[in-house]
């Protein structure tokens, strides 16, 4: 649809036809035999004034520049690509860029979420016959991405890193609490300190009796609701209390700490769920087929940035020139 505004290319005829509508008053003198004569009143006639030829040219210009940004012209100038994620094993990709036989291909640095989006976004910069090859891990979206050219990916699939939380647990039974984090597997790994720090995350208040009020954390698990006031006028999801405070949120339960595995199980998943982002799950290496999905409305490239410039340029002048015409 971009296209359609280079239809507008005859909109330059305007500052012409108004340079040409230009009406100059035919100079006269009184004269002393005139006043014998019939009274005419004085004719304008069409000239063309070639002293403002400067400004119809940068008007000219600026309705040109106004339509090419408009219309968003993108010339295909990149060649074969290799998009390398950055962190990426650096003799892993030179074995995977020679396979593909694109060792001479232009190599390009992207972060791994904004990998496929670029190539989406610039996929017009490319001629017909460029190849695009991506290495890395890349984070698998919820839907296929989609490309009007051939794109191929390869990954390593590392190993999700491990996150590490911190947890104090102030109890009488500490021993059933350590052994239900220790059941905890997947990437998140619990340390538990033998008193809360100013980097514990979790606190387990398993005390009949308040926490001091110096105390913080971002997210307290409390057996008995007395000890926090802000869990007076608390919500319930799931059997279990919540409110935020001044030493931060507050969990409340009287079932804990859970004595079978499935409760531990939903407890920690509660935990890990609302607290941590996800984990990232590596896309698998795969070709992307070219499909007839429709081209991004602007590639937002060099060549449009230069417009824009060229149009702020290109003003600017118009208005001197116009300013110094009427001095």
């Amino acid at each position: 649809m971009n296209s359609l505004w280079w239809l507008a290319l005859p909109t330059l005829l305007l500052p012409i036809w108004w340079h040409r509508k230009k009406r100059v008053q035919v100079q006269a003198e009184p004269l002393a035999s005139a006043r014998f004569l019939p009274r005419t009143e004085p004719r304008q006639m069409r000239v063309w004034r070639w002293s403002s030829v400067l400004l119809l040219i940068v008007r000219c210009l600026l309705l040109a520049c106004a339509i090419a940004w408009l219309a968003d012209p993108v010339f295909p100038w990149r060649g074969d690509t290799v998009v390398i994620v950055h962190g990426t094993d650096a003799q892993w990709v030179e074995r995977e860029t020679k396979a593909a036989g694109l060792t001479q291909a232009t190599r390009l640095p992207l972060p791994a979420a904004d990998a496929l989006a670029w190539i989406r976004a610039h996929e017009r910069e490319f001629t017909p016959e460029a190849r695009l090859l991506v290495l890395g891990d890349i984070p698998m979206s919820a839907k296929a991405p989609e490309f009007r050219r051939p794109v191929v990916l390869r990954t390593l699939a590392k190993p999700v890193p491990r996150v590490e939380s911190r947890v104090a647990i102030v109890s009488a039974r500490a021993q059933e609490w350590r052994r239900m984090f220790a059941s905890l597997d997947g990437p998140l790994r619990i340390v538990v300190e033998p008193a809360p720090g100013p980097k514990t995350e979790l606190i387990v208040w398993d005390m009949p009796d308040a926490p001091p009020a110096a105390m913080r954390a971002p997210l307290w698990w409390a057996t008995d609701a007395g000890a926090f006031t802000e869990l007076a006028q608390s919500k319930a999801v799931g059997g279990i209390r919540y409110a935020d405070g001044a030493r931060g949120r507050v969990w409340a339960s009287n079932a804990w700490p859970p004595s079978d595995p499935g409760a531990a199980r939903a407890l920690l998943e509660a935990w890990r769920e609302l607290h941590y982002a996800p984990s990232p799950f590596t896309a698998p290496s795969q070709a992307f087929a070219a499909s007839n999905t429709a081209a991004r409305s602007h590639a937002s490239g060099a060549l449009r940035d230069f417009l824009m410039w060229a149009l702020v340029a290109l003003f600017a002048l118009e208005r001197i020139l116009t300013h110094a015409r009427r001095r």
